[in-house]
């Protein structure tokens, strides 16, 4: 290990938490969970679903919102309708080979989104081509668009109903604070779908 390691972690350490902190307190953060987690309640009341797309860790992530919802986060429940987008592999290289990258997330939004649906896009900087693509499909197509973004949002501010940004710059950061968000937004769908199963907090 260099010498300057533990400093290091004591950075790191230190700016996570600056980040929970800041994004703990942020009553636009939380305004925009709330409404993320009514949309998608509402959706799935209607017989929608929600899809998730992002690149790199973001596509880690949409596979980990997408499971929570398909299995449990905080308590036994009937399965919720979730797909990542992320997964068929054979569909995205298809489609990456056939039309170009950007488009896999597109493609599949105009194949599978139905206007009851919902589709959350994950970008750290909030400008990823392929995310972009698929919110301006999702819109086109009716469905509401949620983002995961970065401090400034990115073009992603113009193309989302309601976008949650981390408070940070930093691609691990931000990823830290989607992750949180992402779970907390899980629960309460939870709580508003199953509201007779949902234990005390």
């Amino acid at each position: 290990m260099p010498n300057d390691a533990p400093n290091y972690v004591a950075h790191y350490l230190a700016t996570s938490q600056a980040a929970m902190d800041a994004f703990a307190t942020d009553p636009v953060a939380t305004a925009a969970m709330l409404a993320m987690a009514d949309a998608i309640a509402a959706s799935m009341r209607a017989g929608g679903k929600l899809l998730i797309a992002g690149n790199g860790g973001s596509a880690a992530d949409s596979q980990h919102i997408a499971g929570e919802f398909i299995s449990r986060l905080m308590f036994d429940h009937a399965p919720l309708p979730s797909i990542a987008l992320t997964t068929d592999s054979s569909a995205m290289t298809a489609t990456a080979n056939d039309y170009g990258y950007d488009h896999v997330f597109e493609r599949q939004v105009i194949g599978l989104g139905r206007p009851d649906d919902v589709f959350l896009g994950i970008s750290t900087s909030g400008n990823s081509p392929s995310v972009l693509r698929a919110l301006e499909a999702a819109r086109a197509r009716g469905l509401v668009t949620l983002g995961f973004a970065g401090q400034g949002g990115g073009k992603m501010l113009a193309l989302c109903d309601h976008i949650l940004r981390a408070p940070s710059t930093w691609t691990p950061i931000i990823q830290q604070v989607h992750i949180t968000a992402a779970h907390i937004v899980c629960a309460l769908v939870e709580r508003a779908m199953f509201p007779d199963a949902a234990p005390p907090f």
